[in-house]
């Protein structure tokens, strides 16, 4: 029982970030869909998949913090390239520092509490 609720407590976490993981990404470069699901899946933790990044990439869209182009693929069909808005590097920065400011406090939590990785 601890487990499952431990794994469902780190699925809310993931799915709480990842949309802000995506436009980190999409801040020094574009990217396409799918390898922005191989960047994410490289990191530690962040499991995702296509069924979760481009339904997630269209909300994004529609929302103007990113935008999309069409390019020729030297493999396969044409791929869709995602590149941040000045909206999202304004949605990104505002993130990152209200991310600072909450790992700042859980991690003064966690230390106050004797809790270790």
């Amino acid at each position: 029982m601890v487990r499952a609720s431990r794994e469902a407590s780190l699925s809310q976490l993931r799915r709480g970030v990842l949309e802000f993981c995506v436009l980190a990404l999409l801040e020094g470069e574009e990217r396409y869909g799918f390898e922005l699901v191989r960047t994410l899946s490289e990191a530690e933790g962040m499991v995702t998949t296509e069924g979760t990044l481009y339904p997630l990439l269209g909300r994004l869209r529609r929302e103007g913090v990113v935008e999309t182009t069409w390019r020729e693929s030297p493999a396969g069909p044409p791929r869709r390239y995602y590149r941040l808005t000045p909206q999202g590097r304004s949605v990104l920065a505002a993130f990152t520092g209200d991310w600072t400011r909450f790992r700042d406090a859980v991690d003064a939590v966690l230390g106050t509490t004797g809790v270790r990785s």
